[in-house]
């Protein structure tokens, strides 16, 4: 579980990062991509994500940025859709209580997290 975030830190399992991470977890385990980064720094594309698309995740949480600056593309809701992947996105303090709530039920769930603006 995530048990911290406050600009620009985010601590999982008791591990800080500082950069922008996914956050992948599964019946086969969990991965994490620490120092992702984007294509375009606040535009989120489908191409950011292949790690989550190749993925069994039924939950894909955004975190947007403390201020919500990190935009989402409609390419990226179709893609989830077309995978039946419940795509849900957040400023980056409520996405991580929401996927706290998923994490914490079993659920297979992807977390990408922009931490900064």
């Amino acid at each position: 579980m995530i048990s911290h975030y406050s600009f620009g830190n985010l601590i999982f399992k008791n591990t800080s990062y500082n950069k922008d991470l996914i956050i992948i977890k599964t019946s086969d385990g969990e991965k994490i991509l620490s120092n992702w980064w984007r294509k375009e720094g606040h535009r989120l594309q489908v191409e950011d994500l292949e790690e989550v698309w190749k993925s069994p995740v039924k939950y894909l949480i955004v975190g947007t940025g403390a201020s919500g600056l990190m935009k989402v593309d409609s390419e990226v809701e179709k893609k989830a859709k077309e995978l039946n992947i419940k795509l849900e996105a957040y400023l980056t303090d409520q996405a991580v209580k929401r996927f706290n709530e998923l994490y914490s039920s079993e659920a297979s769930v992807a977390g990408a997290f922009h931490l900064t603006c």
